[in-house]
């Protein structure tokens, strides 16, 4: 998907690059559907690690942020591949049913530690659509990978009051 896009994803070819038969694909992934549910859900399971886990709002916010930003400059085949199915979620309800059940817990997450920053005294702000302002940046600078470290940059500073 990274290099041709969900358009020009073939089951034979995925079949052939990965050394098994066409058939055997078929075994496991009756349809390009299920396939691409099976590739959503490696995708986003990516970044699970970089969810935010510290003992204060702050760091798991820091730490999160910084975890996005690496995986955008080390890994842009995956952010690639996020963005065809983003793309692809637009038209395709099974995509985006797909995507939203994965998706689900980044939010889950981000809303929770922002409402801990704002319970602690950190920020005031509006957890859900905060969260959302995040997951929008990272999409967002995944077409734009040169503007990973301004983008992160500001986000640091929106939320914690430091570059």
């Amino acid at each position: 998907m990274a290099e041709v896009g969900f358009e020009g994803l073939r089951l034979r070819q995925v079949a052939e690059d990965v050394g098994i038969d066409h058939s055997t694909l078929h075994h496991h992934f009756a349809t390009k559907q299920d396939l691409v549910g099976a590739v959503a859900e490696f995708t986003t399971r990516q970044f699970w690690p970089t969810a935010p886990a510290a003992p204060d709002p702050v760091s798991a916010l820091r730490a999160h942020l910084n975890a996005l930003h690496r995986m955008i400059e080390e890994r842009p085949e995956l952010l690639v591949v996020t963005a065809e199915l983003d793309l692809r979620a637009r038209r395709d309800p099974g995509v985006a049913a797909a995507l939203a059940a994965q998706e689900s817990g980044w939010r889950a997450e981000l809303t929770r530690t922002l409402a801990a920053g704002n319970a602690a005294g950190v920020w005031a702000v509006d957890p859900a659509a905060a969260g959302e302002l995040v997951i929008a940046a990272v999409k967002g600078v995944r077409l734009a990978p040169a503007l990973a470290g301004p983008v992160f940059a500001q986000l640091e500073t929106l939320f914690l009051g430091t570059p």
